[in-house]
């Protein structure tokens, strides 16, 4: 689990990342990045809207989506940008390593600075 410090965690926090950020739909999740003037460690956000299903539905896709990022960004070692992943219904249908390969094809996608693709 990230630190406080890395996690967005105000509606406010996530539409600036909305707003101003780049998107990256792939299959698996939509990924919203945006830059930051710092190089402090990226910090994180996770949501799930209620098309994915109920409570139980959404609080297993956000996990996925943690994890994923967890084991990601421990990999990789990305700074100075604010990202929020969008869980969708495919989300918690695909693969573990099939949603790793979509996080990772959607930093690439997003230009998120320190996600090279390994």
């Amino acid at each position: 689990m990230a630190p406080a410090s890395q996690r967005l965690k105000r509606r406010a926090e996530f539409l600036r990342v909305a707003a101003r950020g780049r998107k990256a739909p792939v299959h698996g999740l939509v990924l919203q990045a945006l830059a930051r003037d710092d190089d402090l460690p990226a910090r994180l956000g996770f949501t799930v809207t209620k098309k994915v299903g109920n409570a139980v539905v959404r609080n297993r896709t956000r996990r996925r989506l943690k994890e994923a990022a967890r084991r990601l960004l421990h990999e990789q070692q990305v700074a100075g940008v604010d990202l929020v992943l969008i869980g969708r219904d495919a989300t918690r249908k695909i693969s573990f390593s099939a949603l790793v390969d979509d996080l990772r094809r959607a930093l690439a996608k997003a230009g998120v600075p320190g996600a090279g693709v390994t």
